[in-house]
């Protein structure tokens, strides 16, 4: 299967993830209006954020299908990367806005016990979080996409917000009106955390940001070539989940162009079978023992 086809097959993890959205979230917030839970509200928030991303993505995912054209030349897999960009940016947004009320509702001490819907409502939704989260997990290891296993994270991370809007919605019960407000404070803190999260790894890769472990191995693979003399430079970049390679090599200067690019199509089946890598730039340069002092 090649990579448009995996896209495609990622689209439906992305539509999985926003029905399932918009079911909870309009669930949670007009049971929370109805059974006064400051927490539950705050989850249903931000499952509101996450309709947004689903739907960044899903866009994303669409466009990094098209083919290379005649002012993108290496395709348009990037827009990936900059669909979990935007989305990111939307949740810190709405995680500031749930920090802020929930602060202002605990400092004006309006404190209530909510009605005991609201945590069935939440434990119900986490459950069905976490069945969504093993979906995508397993489908964007299938098909190597970066923003659906990042999409797969937020499921998770949803899963257990609505865990903890049930303990403060149960708590509350019992007379620790705070637990429920403290819940959803402690929500908007997530969404945050996990949108910082996607903007750092977004802007890392749009900024050619490379694991240097991964350069590190790619070149233990290149210097096991017997004709390779020294693997003189390995830098590396990443568009969309398409890793990116530019290699400079040293060889016997009297190789043939023929036995040259011989040697280039063997280090790019290697790095195809090792590392999953299908672009690499290969320059070779002629080995001279002045060049090894």
């Amino acid at each position: 299967m090649n990579y448009s086809d995996n896209l495609k097959k990622g689209e439906k993890g992305a539509w999985l993830s926003i029905i399932t959205y918009i079911i909870l979230a309009s669930a949670k917030l007009i049971i929370a209006d109805m059974g006064d839970s400051a927490a539950l509200k705050a989850d249903g928030l931000n499952n509101s954020t996450d309709v947004i991303a689903s739907i960044a993505i899903l866009v994303g995912l669409k466009i990094s299908r098209k083919p290379p054209d005649a002012d993108h030349h290496y395709g348009h897999y990037r827009a990936e990367t900059i669909a979990s960009l935007f989305a990111a940016f939307i949740m810190m947004f709405v995680g500031v806005q749930v920090i802020y009320d929930t602060l202002q509702k605990m400092l004006t001490g309006h404190v209530s016990q909510p009605d005991m819907l609201t945590a069935w409502t939440a434990i119900i939704s986490a459950v069905i979080m976490f069945l969504v989260y093993g979906y995508n997990l397993r489908l964007s290891k299938q098909i190597e996409s970066g923003s659906l296993y990042a999409a797969a994270q937020d499921n998770r991370s949803d899963g257990l917000v609505s865990i903890g809007a049930f303990i403060g919605i149960v708590g509350a019960q019992f007379g620790l009106f705070w637990l429920d407000p403290l819940a959803g404070l402690i929500v908007g803190i997530i969404i945050c955390k996990t949108a910082w999260d996607i903007f750092k790894d977004s802007t890392h890769t749009l900024t050619d940001g490379f694991d240097e472990k991964q350069i590190e191995k790619i070149r233990t693979t290149i210097s096991k070539v017997t004709e390779v003399k020294e693997v003189v430079s390995v830098k590396g970049r990443v568009s969309g989940n398409q890793s990116f390679i530019d290699i400079t090599i040293l060889v016997d200067p009297n190789l043939n162009v023929q036995q040259s690019h011989d040697i280039t199509v063997r280090i790019e089946k290697y790095l195809a079978k090792k590392h999953s890598i299908n672009y690499a730039q290969i320059h070779i340069e002629p080995y001279h023992e002045i060049d090894s002092h």
